[in-house]
């Protein structure tokens, strides 16, 4: 435990050291968000409305306390409370996932502190960006809401809505819940809690709702999946361009509508294989949820026009969750989401300038931080479909009773047949 606290205390000085520019990181300077973006949107939304025709504002109207959490230390700059702040919600993740994996019993029961490790080694490795985006505060109340579920389902839902209304993602919390009681009592719990707040927010504050058509004529951002078609095209001759647009460096120019069109499809297909795994589900575990969530925003991840480098952080928090719990599956996607952010930092801020070129360092870097978070999202979904489908079933099969040979026919002479469902075992967490 020592150990662990002083890793996190250590790792978390450096990062402070490096967005209050103690410590110089090469590269753009990722702190120009919280001086200049943040700042001013600040100043906008201290006035009661949301920016208003600024298409960079591309977030749901709960991001507005995010921005204006720094009011909360007025005794500092703007800059550094909302750093403060950061190191806080990074606190409060890894005092959760400490928690976590030491109490209960049974399926309930943490694996060590494999989950906290996960977050105290994956945090750091992006750097000084982590603390220089809000994303870290969503992925704090992500990893609350996530732990919450087993032991309070509608504190979960509400988390995961108030989540949701920060930056989205986390709706992909209520993927995984089990169906029955527990799915009611969650979703119900978020839908109530997602629509007080935004009617709050829709009757306090004049365009709460902007954001839903600020991304409409998004390009496709430099880091995604879909970009490494243009980084290889530039090489023979395509004549597009990489502009800042919407807040990010985009690729633009022809065949670039072709390409972000194809993404959607493909996040559309994910959403749809999503709902397939839910439909056929046969168990769940403790750690269903945390599991399915992880493959979810993997999935929407790998599928996006865009993947900033913080999004990484998300990732690390699912990842961390899974870990801790002990029927968790998904140890080899989250060693793999860990590396790929240590690979995220070399590209950016490190190596920035080379992934915009297109040369070979950044088409490289982008090859191996995308194929590792491909390969980790085709990985948790096939554990995910393995653990509460195939294995299920097979257990199901081969049970006493549901010998398909016997000599009644294959129902094991209780009328259960194949589609039976598996015993219950003795003070299992489990919902079929």
């Amino acid at each position: 435990m020592r150990l662990l606290i002083a890793a996190w205390a250590a790792t978390r000085t450096v990062l402070l050291l490096c967005v209050f520019k103690v410590i110089t990181v090469p590269g753009p300077d990722v702190t120009s968000d919280v001086s200049v973006i943040y700042q001013g949107w600040y100043r906008v939304l201290s006035t009661g409305v949301f920016p208003p025709d600024d298409v960079t504002w591309q977030y749901p109207p709960a991001a507005a306390l995010a921005i204006l959490s720094p009011a909360l230390l007025p005794f500092l700059e703007y800059p550094a409370a909302f750093y403060v702040l950061a190191c806080a919600a990074d606190a409060a993740a890894f005092a959760l996932l400490l928690y976590a994996s030491r109490r209960g019993a049974g399926p309930e029961r943490g694996r060590g502190r494999a989950g906290a490790w996960v977050w105290v080694a994956g945090v750091p490795l992006l750097g000084p960006t982590v603390y220089a985006r809000y994303d870290l505060m969503v992925t704090a109340v992500a990893v609350a809401a996530l732990l919450a579920l087993s032991r309070s389902p509608r504190t979960a839902g509400a988390l995961a809505a108030f989540g949701a209304l920060l930056k989205v993602w986390p709706a992909l919390l209520l993927v995984g819940t089990p169906r029955g009681r527990v799915t009611r009592a969650v979703w119900g719990a978020a839908v109530a809690a997602a629509l007080v707040l935004t009617a709050a927010f829709a009757a306090a504050m004049p365009g709460a709702l902007d954001f839903l058509t600020h991304q409409r004529d998004r390009g496709t951002e430099v880091e995604s999946v879909g970009a490494l078609v243009f980084h290889v095209a530039r090489h023979f001759g395509w004549e597009g361009q990489v502009l800042l647009n919407y807040g990010s460096v985009e690729f633009l120019g022809p065949y670039v509508d072709l390409v972000s069109t194809a993404a959607l499809l493909c996040t559309a297909a994910a959403f749809g294989w999503m709902l397939r795994w839910r439909l056929r589900a046969v168990e769940w575990t403790a750690s269903t949820a945390a599991d399915a969530a992880f493959a979810a925003v993997l999935l929407f991840t790998v599928t996006s026009r865009v993947i900033s480098p913080q999004y990484m952080v998300w990732l690390v928090g699912l990842a961390a969750v899974c870990v801790t719990l002990r029927t968790g599956r998904q140890g080899l996607p989250a060693v793999l989401v860990v590396v790929a952010t240590g690979v995220t930092l070399l590209e950016f801020p490190l190596n920035f300038g080379s992934v915009v070129a297109s040369d070979a360092l950044g088409v490289t870097l982008l090859v191996v931080r995308n194929g590792l978070l491909v390969a980790a999202a085709v990985l948790a979904c096939a554990r995910l479909w393995r653990t509460t489908v195939t294995e299920p079933l097979r257990r199901t099969e081969r049970a006493p009773g549901n010998d398909e040979d016997s000599e009644d026919g294959g129902d094991g002479g209780d009328g259960r047949g194949r589609g039976a469902k598996a015993p219950e075992p003795e003070g299992g967490l489990v919902s079929r």
